[in-house]
């Protein structure tokens, strides 16, 4: 019998608030439905089929190494009411092909992540794109570390715990006797609950911050908003 793996929607919400911001979602390549959207700007029929062979050709190339792509060529829609209209949906990487860019042999290209936008050479654009899909999954991870790690303080004594839960946001991490009722105690007078123990955890002997028995391992407490 076979097991199926679900999302949930608090999950969802983490990916939404860890990455994402006034403009929309901003989402991991690697989970993202569309990784690449290429929009074309063109007058009349002619350039509309030039610019559409060009795509074609590099959607081969890029559904070739498993990247998922569209080729947005709508005409109900502004090339600048597609732009917002994928931003919003978070998609990693925008090609803009403008008939005159092709005959420089150049495109745009824009990510999602710094909003950087870039005239890349059409030859090899291909590995360019996936190359770039790799750089802004590395970037979002490392950026969502840092803010993680930037916002989490150790504390060794009680009176530090209290002053960190009022003062900064964030987690706290501190020693934890390992009991239910002491959780409890803790969540009573400051209403911080124990959020995860991170895998792999540095094992380290302390005491614990309410009761002062031993603890083997600090946990992450946080407060809920």
């Amino acid at each position: 019998m076979g097991y199926q793996l679900g999302v949930s929607t608090r999950l969802i919400g983490a990916l939404v608030m860890a990455h994402s911001d006034d403009q929309g979602l901003v989402l991991p390549p690697r989970i993202a439905p569309l990784q690449v959207v290429i929009v074309p700007i063109y007058k009349g029929d002619e350039q509309r089929a030039e610019l559409g062979e060009k795509a074609n050709e590099l959607i081969s190339q890029l559904k070739a190494m498993g990247i998922r792509v569209k080729y947005d060529d709508n005409d109900n829609t502004r090339p600048g009411w597609k732009f917002a209209e994928y931003e919003l949906k978070g998609v990693p990487v925008r090609i803009t092909l403008g008939a005159r860019d092709i005959q420089n042999g150049v495109v745009e290209v824009a990510r999602r992540d710094t909003k950087e936008k870039n005239n890349v050479s059409f030859e090899n654009l291909a590995q360019h794109i996936q190359g770039l899909l790799e750089e802004i999954q590395q970037n979002l991870f490392n950026r969502a570390k840092s803010f993680r790690d930037e916002h989490t303080t150790s504390v060794d004594t009680w009176e530090e715990f209290v002053k960190v839960l009022d003062e900064k946001t964030g987690f706290v991490a501190a020693h934890w006797d390992g009991t239910e009722e002491t959780e409890a105690a803790i969540k009573e007078k400051t209403k911080a609950t124990i959020r995860c123990i991170p895998l792999n955890n540095p094992q380290e002997q302390g005491k614990c911050i309410l009761t002062g028995k031993p603890s083997s391992q600090r946990v992450l407490f946080a407060r809920a908003y």
